[in-house]
């Protein structure tokens, strides 16, 4: 079966642009062209944009994406070096991607063939460029976001799992604490905050202080960070923006 560059676009949550641009640079050359001329894709081809979507998801500019899926020698960790702490404020992102690779995983060894849609369907509904260039601007490179990788690289998915199940309780309770108008500057409120350093530092990387200020501007001053937070509760990013700048003062004071 093949698919049209239209059908295509649907299933990936890209534009056809984005399509196209991966043809003319030779990323994704489509494996047929219908009688009057129009790309066509085969099932091989959908695996190779879920390659390269997942590697862009990551940050890696498109002549690494290349070479990443044409060398055979190439090893994919070594180039993981991308985007100062966007993982934090993506765990969710990168449990369905995590999920989504070991459905494959588990759909490949079964002989099961995953439809388009199930192919794509971690990547939601946004085209990987649109933010790429803002990410590698924004972020840079760090041995931050290598050392996560790492370590997510490792994960089980009961791992994942007791993750999600930390984060849900560190969030009830700090909708408690709010709920109790305990403030920022408060003693509970400074302890919920280091908590939320070290769960960083438990699974991803080593959160010093200053890094844990940094991460808490950006909780507040980027809208998706802020949604993350206030959806456990409003006001929760500024709250706890406030409280893990009194949390690390107390501590480097």
């Amino acid at each position: 079966m093949s698919y049209s560059v239209g059908q295509v676009a649907g299933f990936a949550g890209v534009t056809v642009r984005t399509l196209h641009h991966y043809d003319d640079i030779g990323l994704l050359v489509p494996s047929e062209r219908s009688h009057a001329g129009h790309r066509r894709y085969s099932d091989a081809d959908l695996d190779r944009l879920q390659q390269i979507l997942f590697y862009r998801e990551l940050g890696f500019p498109l002549d690494e994406v290349a070479a990443l899926l044409d060398d055979p020698e190439a090893d994919p960790r070594a180039h993981l070096r991308r985007q100062h702490e966007l993982l934090t404020a993506r765990i969710e992102k990168l449990q369905k991607m995590a999920a989504a690779v070991e459905h494959a995983m588990e759909a490949r060894k079964m002989g099961i063939n995953l439809t388009p849609e199930e192919k794509f369907e971690v990547f939601g509904d946004k085209d990987p460029e649109q933010y790429a260039e803002e990410a590698e601007q924004r972020w840079g490179g760090t041995e931050a976001y290598a050392e996560s990788q790492r370590r997510a690289a490792s994960y089980t998915k009961e791992d994942w799992k007791r993750m999600q199940a930390e984060v849900a309780d560190w969030g009830e309770r700090y909708d408690a604490l709010m709920a109790a108008d305990e403030p920022p500057t408060g003693e509970r409120a400074m302890d919920m905050a280091e908590e939320h350093r070290r769960h960083i530092t438990k699974w991803f990387y080593e959160c010093t202080y200053e890094i844990h200020t940094g991460l808490a501007e950006m909780y507040v001053s980027d809208e998706r960070f802020k949604a993350f937070y206030d959806s456990m509760r409003p006001g929760l990013a500024e709250h706890l923006r406030d409280a893990i700048t009194a949390n690390a003062a107390r501590h480097t004071s």
